[in-house]
């Protein structure tokens, strides 16, 4: 966290409860209905910023126009570097709110959790995810390998790994602020962040919660997630976790 980013954040009046981040890149025909769902769902006062990589983003001129009637929006350029890793990391430098939610602009995500996920954190939890593979969650739609290896991965983690969330490889998550203010980012590609982030707080002795949701495929636009190019850096930090926990145990901790 940079002390430009924390000063910026100090300066700005009327403080959010939970930031809400949304990496955009040419979502002008989604932005509309999920920015519109957001703010219809969520009751916690919250702040929604929309991160893009540049002002020629399709997105952009889309969410002006929105601003007037939605006072929660703002839009925040990301000026670390292309990329939705960077859009990730420079919203959340940029994120006024206590606790910070990562939600995608395809409007996916179960935002009507959101509400119960700031609830779970503001009773001590640092990391909340919103499950998909818990009771009383599911996942419609999607790429079928994609959906099997999430799955495996998500529950054993859970099973062997006392990750504290059947989903840990879900991106749509809830991080505390005095979470994130403690751990170094080290993840190179994008999404693997959620990940990296639940396995270091599961690691530190962190609480990590989890509510249901449904996850649904996006119907318009193109994802820009990548299995094979990404797959090795879900593996890396799925790994991390075992040896993790073999260390902790050689050590008798």
């Amino acid at each position: 966290m940079t002390r430009t980013a924390s000063a910026r954040r100090a300066a700005l009046p009327e403080r959010p409860v939970v930031s809400v981040i949304v990496p955009v890149y040419n979502e002008a025909d989604n932005i509309t209905p999920t920015l519109e769902r957001l703010v219809a769902a969520v009751r916690t006062p919250m702040e929604i910023l929309v991160v893009h990589d540049s002002d020629e983003d399709t997105t952009v001129p889309v969410v002006r126009a929105l601003q007037p009637r939605m006072p929660q929006v703002r839009l925040h350029r990301n000026d670390l570097g292309r990329g939705v890793l960077n859009a990730m990391r420079a919203g959340i430098d940029a994120a006024r709110a206590p606790y910070i939610v990562v939600s995608m602009a395809d409007g996916s995500d179960d935002v009507e959790v959101i509400d119960q996920m700031v609830a779970l954190a503001q009773g001590g939890a640092d990391v909340v995810a919103a499950s998909r593979y818990m009771r009383g969650g599911r996942q419609v739609g999607g790429p079928f390998l994609k959906g099997v290896l999430s799955r495996i991965a998500g529950l054993t983690l859970q099973w062997f790994g006392r990750v504290g969330t059947h989903d840990a490889t879900n991106n749509f998550k809830l991080y505390s602020r005095r979470y994130l203010d403690t751990v170094s980012i080290e993840s190179q590609g994008g999404f693997e962040l959620a990940l990296e982030l639940t396995i270091k707080a599961a690691l530190a002795g962190r609480t990590v919660r989890e509510v249901p949701a449904t996850w649904r495929d996006r119907t318009a636009g193109q994802s820009r997630f990548q299995l094979r190019a990404w797959l090795p850096r879900y593996l890396h930090w799925y790994l991390s976790l075992f040896g993790g926990r073999a260390r902790a145990v050689l050590r008798g901790t």
